[in-house]
């Protein structure tokens, strides 16, 4: 009987095979189930990836009212990764920073960027991604300026600050060119009366290389300690602004 089993079995799995090779030889073969991914949302403006993000911002206006006297951050991820709401608790904020912008893509959304109140003050953070990308220092700093400048026309009041371009141990090849980016910033920041904070020696080690216990193992965003360096600078700046109309109200 058992000896019958195993013949039965045998029989039928070679049936199995056989079937299985006519089917390929017709070219029918059979259906494989595979996950379905969802499909990916896209940009609404192809040519600038960021249009996205953008709309976002956009959401986030319309989710609740506007923020009086808030600081708005511009920039890239290096803005986008700072905890602002937290860093800067007693104030506030209005985080404008989405990840690999250039100042090219800063100046392309630079409306819908904006938020709806005018702000107290600008904090702003380009320039980094554009020599990466290979842009030229010279084209660099006049894509800055072209930003600096209409953010002081948009709030020919409001105090503005630039924050250097920093050092990365990964970007670290770049240092000759966003130090002469920086200079010429240093030169406009005069002309338009901007504040320049060089945030970027902040992040150097004693040997004057990048301090790689300030950023992530990517070796080019900064970590919390890195963070915490950046805030400090920012908000002895903002100390030193003349107190916002909402602090002057609740102080009367």
């Amino acid at each position: 009987m058992p000896m019958a089993n195993i013949a039965c079995a045998r029989s039928t799995a070679i049936k199995r095979i056989a079937l299985v090779a006519a089917l390929a030889c017709t070219g029918v073969t059979a259906a494989v189930a595979l996950p379905v991914r969802p499909p990916a949302t896209p940009n609404a403006d192809p040519v600038f990836p960021f249009s996205n993000e953008v709309e976002a911002f956009a959401r986030a206006d319309a989710s609740g009212p506007a923020v009086a006297d808030a600081v708005l951050f511009l920039g890239s991820s290096s803005i986008r990764l700072w905890d602002i709401a937290a860093s800067f608790h007693d104030i506030g904020t209005v985080n404008r920073g989405f990840g690999g912008a250039t100042t090219a893509h800063v100046l392309h959304y630079y409306r819908r960027l904006l938020p709806t109140v005018p702000p107290r003050a600008v904090v702003v953070y380009v320039g980094e991604n554009d020599l990466a990308a290979g842009t030229p220092p010279d084209r660099v700093a006049r894509d800055i300026a072209a930003l600096l400048g209409r953010l002081r026309k948009d709030y020919p009041r409001a105090p503005i600050a630039f924050l250097s371009l920093k050092p990365s141990p990964l970007r670290w090849a770049l240092h000759e060119r966003m130090t002469a980016v920086n200079a010429s910033v240093i030169d406009l920041t005069k002309k338009l009366d901007i504040r320049y904070l060089d945030v970027g020696r902040l992040l150097l080690a004693p040997d004057g290389l990048p301090d790689a216990s300030l950023f992530r193992p990517d070796g080019l965003h900064m970590n919390a300690r890195g963070y915490q360096r950046w805030t400090a600078s920012v908000d002895a700046w903002l100390d030193s602004l003349p107190p916002s109309s909402a602090a002057r109200a609740s102080a009367s």
